[in-house]
């Protein structure tokens, strides 16, 4: 079963429906899977510096005050929790993740994109790390096991650019509207960080139709 994935890096619904999904494989132990991560940004134009914290940038971005994002966060906190991440809104720094995709583009091609993935999101979730810039990125690289050089030679030739911008481009061929995104087989999509029970549903569905 192939299971595509657009998502982003600064995304927490992104890292809860990976939680999710995990926790619904581990259910279905006999499924032979391949999970592909996808490219998507929920904010191309953003900087790869900002002065603002979390707060303050989704403040700005929707038009609204310090206080609701606070809010608004502190149910994310919540819904993180009960996944079992520990997300550590305070220490979020907010960047531009085309280069953070690049990456796992990169580390796909050495069969590591699903830690690649697990290591920027917890970075940028959990640790508090810049994960727009450079130097950070192919320190994480090199934590899962990448080669330094090779990453940085990647960040310095932008060799995986046409990459990222395809599979954006392919998400919206989709109809895809927000992440995380979930195609399944080629045929099957769910939208959002679905609870563990709608996953493993529907992945035991579409197996059973696949070997009938």
């Amino acid at each position: 079963m192939k299971i595509e994935i657009w998502s982003d890096v600064a995304c927490p619904f992104c890292y809860i429906g990976k939680r999710h999904l995990e926790e619904a494989l581990q259910k279905l132990p006999d499924l032979d899977v391949d999970i592909v991560w996808k490219s998507f940004e929920l904010d191309p134009n953003a900087p790869v510096d900002s002065d603002l914290d979390i707060y303050d940038t989704l403040a700005k971005k929707y038009g609204r005050d310090r206080a609701w994002a606070k809010q608004m966060n502190a149910n994310m906190v919540q819904m993180a929790s009960g996944a079992g991440l520990d997300f550590n809104m305070d220490e979020v720094k907010p960047t531009n993740s085309f280069n953070a995709h690049q990456l796992i583009h990169l580390a796909r091609k050495h069969g590591k994109q699903g830690e690649m993935k697990e290591a920027l999101l917890s970075a940028y979730f959990v640790e508090g790390k810049h994960v727009g810039d450079k130097e950070t990125l192919v320190q994480i690289a090199s934590d899962v096991g990448l080669d330094q050089n090779e990453a940085r030679e990647v960040l310095k030739n932008n060799t995986y650019s046409s990459q990222v911008v395809n599979n954006v481009e392919e998400a919206h061929r989709l109809g895809v509207q927000g992440v995380p995104f979930f195609y399944i087989n080629e045929k099957y999509g769910l939208s959002g960080a679905q609870p563990v029970e709608v996953f493993t549903e529907a992945l035991q569905k579409i197996a059973e139709e696949k070997v009938s």
